[in-house]
């Protein structure tokens, strides 16, 4: 064959497959864009113009002139210098920027790919990504939940019954915050419309000034993993509380805040298979065009509009990136702005050069997809920001843990009316975006195998960060923490590593260690509980590197066997303290026994119940209690609250009657005991005449969960009361 007419005969075998997957694409998007009707019939044929394709290369042909207005193909388009990437910001979002090959990645339609040319852009056709985008969403064969075709990620209604079971299961753990609502439920209610809600994570029952990481996620509905990824990050706090020690301190002294769904009426499009961006508001566009509605990562108030012009959003209502007609006109905007003023203080000051002080708090974290990036303010300005060593600092610490690149996010591209900036400019937390993945559908075994091994470990930093980000990141990390008990002695050993971070895209500067300590069951920073710090020394006697194995020895000869918590950490010479790290001794927890002292096996109505709780502990410091006796039988029993006794005392005070409970504070470290005299009278049809029969006194150890309680920790215990009609009332007590 000729040369000729093989080009000839490559170049109709290209013409039929791109004509099948525009054919493929219009039925793809025809199905998931049901509601959308056809603006072009199929028979109407594509006009192909060839004269500047090379069948040898990936150069795109040009698309049809006309087809339907879901019809994208997605492209590498080429440009020569930033200023041509710069141009697209006021009407195309970038979907991906290689700085180091010269090109963008973006989804167009025929009008678009028209301009693009015009702008000057070498346009080529991406196979791959244009296939996943035009691809069928439809439930795979066995599968029952998930977003169709893709059962690793969660609907948004099946995330708001995950969230709401953990708050049922760990009720001391965790919190379901209502903040705002969506577009949709303002316009037309539940039925359309959603809640944004909030997922706040601590120990209700440990009572501290507490750092605070917020992370919100698919504020941008098409973008499939955050908000799963942000999911399973909940589940694995909740679930290794008592099992993991820095989760557990982590749960215990931080406040955790998630909000998985930041855009929930976008993401229900999205859901159908829709490459949707935006929020769905009706007044932008047209109300049922596929275009309508703000980019909500571009209505935030600080910095809205800041660039001028279309330089860094857009004015076009149909544009990706359209910034709203005001700042945070969005009722979701509205709503995530006034959650984050009211759980964090400005910490900066109004002039843009104002840093927030060294010893700030909070971090806020804003995850995406895709692009693996770690992105930090400014996103409207070239210029670092005031913070912007620490904020570099934090930032190359997260893209050690997840491989991401860590840079500026105006050197990505420049934006306005951020989430990025308005957390740092005007609260002045540190704040980053994460753009996780390689495509905005993620594959799920992408999903399960790389995003959350990579990123869960970041997370974890965050959180350990936040009670000072923009000073432990320049400290030395504790790896490797790890006690062994033999005898009378613990030995404890872990690396210090001041060089953690990913140089990627400069380098960090890293520091000799010069001290390592640890702390037995009270942190550093509890001063109020008087913390002790034990020195732990360099495994070779010296400390002269930036990465120094450390061992450090207790005698355990006073220890009575408790559990404790040992908690590490490690400074430099430039006397940067790294975050803490914590490791659980063996040993059990300490012991809450119970006893139910009573004269007579038959009390009578009106007769009184006398509970005596001790709490036996062996621990370093000092530390709150709160013990609750709550009754919830309120139809059979009645409180005389005149009755109540602690130790004694008469103490009515103490009754919660909206809580039909009697709550009683301590303080400090003891070995006591708790008096309560409680008199109830029957009220209900049982009478209760012939008395309340008791069981024999319990004593032993409480457990949650199937876990032996600790300190500062809610545990429930039982107390069981029978009628002679095997009538139960479970009376619980609970330590706060």
């Amino acid at each position: 064959m000729s040369a000729t007419k093989r080009s000839v005969t490559i170049l109709i075998l290209s013409i039929i497959i791109f004509a099948a997957l525009c054919q493929g694409a219009r039925q793809c998007v025809s199905q998931a864009h049901a509601d959308v009707p056809e603006v072009f019939p199929e028979s109407i044929p594509m006009e192909v113009g060839m004269s500047q394709w090379h069948p040898q290369s990936t150069a795109l042909p040009p698309l049809p002139h006309r087809f339907s207005e879901g019809d994208i193909v997605v492209v590498r388009a080429y440009f020569e210098d930033r200023q041509q990437v710069y141009s697209l910001l006021s009407w195309l979002e970038p979907w991906e920027v290689n700085e180091e090959q010269g090109y963008v990645v973006v989804g167009v339609n025929a009008d678009e790919l028209t301009r693009l040319e015009a702008m000057g852009f070498d346009v080529r056709l991406d196979q791959v990504l244009s296939a996943k985008a035009n691809q069928s969403h439809q439930y795979l064969p066995g599968q029952s939940g998930g977003i169709p075709g893709f059962p690793c990620y969660r609907t948004v209604e099946e995330t708001y019954a995950s969230a709401q079971m953990l708050v049922q299961q760990y009720p001391h753990l965790a919190e379901w915050i209502d903040i705002g609502d969506s577009w949709r439920k303002l316009q037309f209610g539940e039925s359309e419309g959603y809640d944004l809600m909030v997922l706040k994570l601590t120990n209700r029952n440990v009572n501290r000034v507490k750092p605070k990481l917020f992370v919100m996620s698919a504020v941008h509905a098409r973008e499939y993993a955050p908000a799963e990824l942000t999911m399973r990050f909940a589940e694995y706090l909740v679930e290794n509380y008592r099992k993991d020690a820095d989760v557990t301190w982590l749960l215990d002294y931080q406040e955790i805040y998630l909000l998985f769904q930041a855009n929930p009426d976008g993401r229900k499009f999205a859901e159908a298979g829709k490459l949707w961006r935006k929020n769905t508001n009706e007044n932008y566009c047209s109300p049922e065009s596929n275009y309508r509605g703000a980019d909500l990562n571009r209505n935030f108030s600080f910095s809205w509009h800041a660039c001028g012009g279309n330089d860094c959003s857009s004015g076009n209502e149909c544009a990706e990136t359209y910034r709203g007609p005001s700042a945070a006109s969005e009722p979701e905007t509205q709503a995530i702005e006034g959650f984050l003023r009211e759980i964090f203080p400005d910490q900066r000051g109004e002039a843009i050069d104002a840093p927030a002080p060294d010893d700030a708090m909070g971090v806020f974290l804003d995850i995406h997809s895709y692009g693996k990036l770690v992105l930090w303010p400014w996103g409207f300005l070239a210029d670092p920001v005031p913070n912007g060593a620490a904020l570099q600092a934090l930032g190359r610490k997260f893209a050690f843990y997840n491989g991401y690149s860590p840079e500026q996010a105006y050197a990505f591209y420049p934006t306005d009316g951020t989430t990025l900036d308005f957390a740092y400019g005007e609260l002045g937390i540190a704040t980053y975006t994460f753009e996780v993945g390689s495509w905005f559908f993620q594959d799920c075994s992408t999903f399960v195998n790389e995003i959350v091994p990579d990123n869960f470990p970041a997370l974890e930093f965050a959180a350990k960060a936040s009670r000072a980000p923009y000073l432990f990141p320049m400290g030395p990390e504790v790896v490797d923490l790890a006690v062994l008990g033999v005898g009378n002695t613990l030995t404890i050993t872990a690396t210090l590593d001041d060089s953690r971070f990913n140089n990627s895209n400069g380098i960090e500067p890293t520091q000799t260690i010069t001290r390592a300590e640890y702390y037995l069951d009270v942190p550093p920073w509890d001063v109020a509980h008087h913390p002790v710090a034990h020195p732990i020394n360099p495994k070779d006697g010296d400390f002269d590197e930036a990465i120094e194995d450390v061992v450090g020895v207790v005698d355990t000869s006073s220890w009575t066997g408790i559990q404790h918590t040992i908690f590490v950490r490690g400074q430099d010479d430039d006397g940067n303290w790294g975050v803490v790290s914590a490791v659980f001794t063996d040993g059990v927890l300490p012991e809450l026994v119970l006893e139910k002292q009573v004269n007579t096996d038959q009390i009578p109505p009106g007769g009184q119940l006398v509970f005596t709780l001790t709490q036996s502990l062996d621990v370093t410091g000092t530390h709150a209690y709160s013990l609750t006796l709550t009754d919830p039988i309120t139809s059979a029993l009645q409180v005389i609250t005149s009755s109540i006794k602690l130790n004694g005392e008469y103490s009515p005070e103490l009754y919660r009657p909206e809580m039909n409970c009697i709550k009683v504070d301590r303080t400090g470290v003891f070995t006591d005991v708790l008096r309560f005299t409680i008199n109830y009278m029957a009220t209900s049809r049982e009478d209760l005449d012939s008395g309340i029969s008791l069981r024999n006194t319990f004593q032993g150890s409480a457990l949650v969960d199937g876990v032996p309680i600790f300190p500062d920790t809610l545990a429930q215990v039982m107390i069981e009361i029978i009628s002679p009609e095997d009538f139960q009332i479970y009376l619980p007590i609970v330590q706060r």
